[in-house]
């Protein structure tokens, strides 16, 4: 289960006036709000008439990524924060309305392997056609739906403009978030592998990505696992990495350029870097327990160091005075430990960089 919290769109499609599309998202909306705040999930209403997208215009195939409007651009983030959807759709002659094909049809990346749940609203079929013709056009955009639905026929749920009391739809609303949130939980690491940035990791599966402030939970997860063996080798507890609040990690995430081996949507690795002065700083690195001994601390410190900034001199390090592990590992990678032991029982070791690895 992701510590994150997990984003869901609510899309109104409808853009007809007087349509009952607004009245549908409002109570689809005000019915789970308590439940997505059980589940740890922001409900994000947007109404598709409110993007102001004309039928599409971009030169370059949606696949590509290449957007010349601001309008695509703006529809695109939205798209890719979010980690799953819930479609609010009429049916318009058996089929969806245009506007909801039209805005499936600008992008590509952004809608993969995510969640997409429906809501529909019609007369003979209450929807459900407009429904069975999306989920031919999604699936081929790699969005995955779900079986939960909710179809609400017009004439027997509809008074004067109003949806009447329904405890059954309210239940099945209910029904269709939790199974759009559970669904987003088990497809997170295909959308983390296809993220802007992410790259193939060393290990069969694994992928590689900077780590940002959004990571911070797992990062401090990661980092308790990784420093009790310290604490315990070097027989004190005042190891920084053992008590910083998520918040901390949050904060200098921030400011240093930390990259991340990944699995699955697991944490299995990391370090970070950033210069001070004419010196290339490398600290945190860190592999699950598990995986020790398969490289993956090697691989993690040879890419801290291909990242050093042109202007710098040396890349400087340090770990615990009597982490011999450590400190092995850094002496088979060129490293020199400083002749001076540091008063916070640490040993800082040093490397030169040469021309040839710039």
């Amino acid at each position: 289960m992701s510590t994150k919290l997990m984003r869901v769109l609510v899309l109104m499609c409808s853009t007809r006036p007087g349509a009952l599309g607004p009245v549908v998202a409002q109570w689809l909306t005000e019915t789970v709000t308590s439940r997505a705040a059980a589940l740890g999930v922001e409900l994000v209403p947007v109404a598709l008439g409110d993007l102001h997208l004309p039928f599409l215009d971009e030169e370059e195939h949606p696949s590509s990524g290449v957007y010349q409007h601001e309008h695509t651009r703006r529809w695109s983030a939205i798209v890719d924060a979010a980690d799953g959807f819930i479609v609010v759709t009429p049916e318009y002659n058996y089929g969806m309305p245009a506007t909801l094909k039209n805005a499936l049809d600008y992008l590509g990346r952004e809608w993969a392997w995510k969640p997409i749940g429906f809501v529909s609203y019609g007369n003979t079929s209450a929807g459900t056609r407009s429904v069975q013709h999306a989920k031919q056009v999604v699936t081929t955009l790699r969005l995955v739906p779900v079986g939960a639905t909710v179809a609400i026929r017009i004439g027997d749920a509809v008074e004067s403009g109003q949806l009447l009391p329904d405890a059954t739809r309210d239940a099945a609303g209910v029904g269709l978030l939790d199974e759009v949130v559970r669904v987003a939980h088990a497809l997170r690491p295909l959308r983390e592998r296809g993220r802007a940035g992410a790259r193939s990791g060393p290990l069969p599966g694994s992928y590689v990505r900077r780590l940002t402030p959004d990571d911070a939970p797992e990062v401090t997860v990661l980092q308790r696992c990784c420093w009790v063996d310290e604490a315990v080798v070097n027989d004190t507890l005042a190891i920084p990495a053992l008590h910083e609040s998520v918040e901390e990690v949050r904060d200098w995430l921030e400011t240093w350029d930390t990259t991340g081996i990944w699995l699955d949507g697991r944490l299995l690795g990391m370090v970070r870097a950033r210069r001070v002065d004419t010196d290339w700083h490398v600290g945190r690195l860190a592999v699950v327990p598990d995986l020790r001994g398969h490289g993956l601390g090697r691989w993690l410190l040879r890419t801290a160091e291909t990242g050093a900034d042109p202007e710098c001199r040396r890349v400087l390090l340090s770990t615990g005075a009597k982490s011999v592990r450590n400190i092995d590992l850094y002496h088979s990678e060129g490293y020199q430990s400083e002749p001076l032991a540091r008063p916070d029982a640490t040993t800082s070791l040093t490397k030169d960089i040469s021309v040839g690895q710039r």
